[in-house]
């Protein structure tokens, strides 16, 4: 994927997880779980970039690999809003569809990384 394309989608995302937090029911949970996802949901682009000013291969897969466990973790935490009856499902479904894409798109460049190493 184009690194300009994957900066815009990672921060799109972001943004949709804001918006979404801020819309959630208030409670000791959904509060607790709001703030766990905000923060790992714009990690995942803030992490990317860092990634893009890599200073070498085994740096730029360090980084990816950061971006790989915050979206691993934006997944488990919109999970969570489900699996709790906070939200349902459809509220956040293109959310998690999106961060399901990044994950994947991640994985595969970290897969071309360590090759590109060997």
């Amino acid at each position: 994927m184009d690194e300009k394309i994957f900066k815009e989608r990672t921060k799109k995302l972001a943004v949709a997880i804001i918006k979404k937090v801020e819309k959630l029911p208030r409670s000791l949970a959904s509060d607790v779980i709001g703030k766990q996802l905000i923060r790992s949901g714009t990690s995942i682009g803030a992490n990317y970039r860092a990634a893009c000013r890599a200073k070498s291969t085994p740096d730029m897969i360090n980084k990816m690999k950061i971006v790989e466990e915050e979206a691993d973790e934006t997944e488990y935490w919109l999970e969570l809003l489900v699996e709790s009856e906070i939200i349902p499902e459809e509220q956040i479904k293109n959310i998690y569809k999106e961060t399901d894409e990044i994950l994947a798109m991640t994985v595969a460049s970290l897969r071309t990384l360590r090759n590109r190493k060997s």
